[in-house]
């Protein structure tokens, strides 16, 4: 297995099974139906079920707040067809068009087996409330695997326990990805229907936002109190929202793990050329041509075209993104959003172990050509011999594994908190330090370890985080306890943890998860200033 491969394949395979299924009107009562939750939608009625440890949460999956794109490609999202009768919404919705993504071992308790469809419009509900007239904090969780792959289906990301430990509202959700999501089709048409293709995607995700809001009464959530949260991909893509003027109101507080990458987004001139190849390689002729052509030719033609289908992000179109979201600066649309911001200690541990296991086992004389796809212009042997008099203890694997985790994780998440401190909102910055017990204890803190602890998920996740132990569990009540109090206050402090002060570049405060938990002012000082001068800013893959 390749690294690219891995790394296009993070997100865990989403879930199917198609259930016709709905959305929720605000105005609309909550009642039964068997026994069975039921929501009187803006479109029609959604029939749940009743899940968790009390059987006291209100689930509802594969509901539709968008038409099937099928037939509108490169088209925004249209309003679905109304209906009468109750729909089963105990399903989730198909999964939206991506290229295949193989096998991971680590995130077999997380898979689950769901097929594709332009009908993928879909998000899913855990609450404990229907109409009761609570205000709940409304946690919306946006899925990782870049913006090309995964859904909000994921195993791991089962809002029960989260729903249930902090009587707040869970919302994942589905958004169209890679060539159907992203492709900027500007420069190659003037058709207005297509204005907005280079970022259907996350407007997507913004119509999932305003069905949030017009249906939070509904689902027993605040619309006034929204957090959007996210890892991987997903956190790039709460990173895009804050920059999106179309999403202002839409959310109030936001928490981006371990994917600080969408400080900046691609522009027309890099979007044209891929849209282009795209449609070259296709031999389409026209983007009508290239818009109705059969799904699965579009995707074997995706994948032989030079973006591979893995080579997507939003597009700086001047329409819904006017301009970068963290770069130069923190963007103003989001001045007044608190931000939870933070990464795992050997992130890439995964993608740079699992996908190269001979990483593992590096020599010194093996390093420097490792280290130069994360290093650029840098000079390897600074890099190498500034990591040495830092971590003396280290050994050549693990410099390449720290080198390529703060190219690619620490370096973005470190300038988006330094950039963000600067506007009015707090920013708290954390760093998740528990290893994990699989693969020998080789891959220590490794990507996407956090989604078990956040969604207090740790028996759906035995295949990462080792068996359900008192200390898994432990991990779990520190960070989904913190994630909780944040989503209700802005402010993550709980009576578990040190006192928590916000990050800014005096101080640099970061909150250390482990088993006994650390408030540590720049962890890793020397590291850290010696990448920040030597590496270039933004992603090494």
């Amino acid at each position: 297995m390749t690294i690219r491969k891995l790394w296009v394949g993070l997100a865990t395979a989403a879930a199917l099974g198609l259930s016709a299924c709905a959305t929720t009107g605000a105005d609309a009562p909550a009642v039964q139906v068997g026994g069975a939750p039921l929501l009187r939608t803006s479109y029609g009625p959604v029939v749940g079920s009743r899940e968790g440890a009390s059987g006291a949460v209100n689930v509802f999956r594969g509901v539709r707040y968008a038409a099937s794109t099928e037939g509108r490609r490169f088209q925004r999202a249209a309003d679905p067809q109304p209906w009468s009768q109750p729909l089963e919404a105990t399903r989730f919705g198909s999964e939206c068009p991506q290229i295949p993504s193989p096998d991971v071992p680590v995130f077999a308790s997380w898979a689950n087996t769901v097929g594709t469809s332009e009908d993928c419009l879909f998000l899913n509900v855990w609450t404990r409330g229907l109409g009761d007239g609570k205000k709940r904090p409304i946690m919306v969780w946006l899925h990782g695997g870049g913006y090309v792959t995964g859904s909000g289906s994921s195993n791991g990301y089962d809002g029960s326990r989260l729903a249930e430990r902090g009587d707040v509202v869970v919302v994942t959700l589905n958004h169209r990805l890679n060539a159907l999501g992203y492709s900027y089709l500007g420069g190659l048409t003037d058709d207005p229907k297509y204005a907005d293709s280079g970022n259907l995607g996350s407007l997507d995700i913004v119509r999932a936002l305003e069905w949030v809001r017009d249906h939070a009464e509904a689902i027993g959530g605040d619309p006034d109190n929204v957090t959007i949260f996210g890892e991987s991909g997903g956190a790039a893509k709460v990173s895009t929202l804050m920059a999106m003027e179309g999403a202002r109101g839409l959310f109030q507080r936001a928490i981006a793990q371990s994917g600080s990458m969408s400080l900046s987004g691609f522009t027309p001139r890099v979007g044209t050329p891929l849209a282009k190849d795209l449609m070259t390689t296709a031999g389409a002729s026209s983007v009508e041509e290239l818009a109705a052509m059969p799904i699965e030719d579009f995707i074997a033609a995706m994948m032989k075209s030079r973006s591979r289908g893995a080579f997507y992000r939003p597009v700086v179109d001047g329409r819904s993104l006017t301009r970068q979201p963290y770069a130069p600066d923190a963007n103003p649309v989001s001045a007044d959003i608190p931000l939870l911001v933070g990464t795992n200690n050997n992130e890439m541990r995964l993608q740079g172990g699992l996908g190269s296991p001979e990483n593992f086992v590096l020599t010194w004389e093996q390093l420097p050509a490792k280290l130069k796809a994360f290093t650029g212009d840098a000079d390897v042997d600074e890099v190498i011999a500034g990591m040495r008099a830092a971590h003396p203890d280290y050994d050549a694997s693990d410099v390449f594994f720290q080198v390529a985790t703060f190219r690619n994780y620490r370096g973005t998440a470190l300038l988006q908190a330094e950039r963000k401190s600067e506007q009015s909102a707090p920013v708290y910055m954390y760093r998740l330090d528990w290893k994990t017990p699989v693969e020998g204890g080789r891959l220590e803190t490794p990507h996407a370890l956090d989604i078990a602890f956040v969604f207090d998920n740790v028996a759906r996740s035995t295949s990462y985080t080792g068996p359900e132990t008192a200390e898994t569990q432990r991990m779990a009540d520190l960070m989904a306890d913190a994630w909780i109090a944040f989503a209700r206050t802005g402010n993550p402090n709980t009576p578990a943890l040190p006192q928590w002060p916000t990050y800014d570049t005096r101080t640099r405060a970061t909150m250390i998860f482990d088993l006994d938990p650390q408030m540590v002012q720049d962890p890793d000082g020397e590291e850290r200033e010696l990448l920040q001068r030597l590496l270039p800013e933004g992603r090494g893959l």
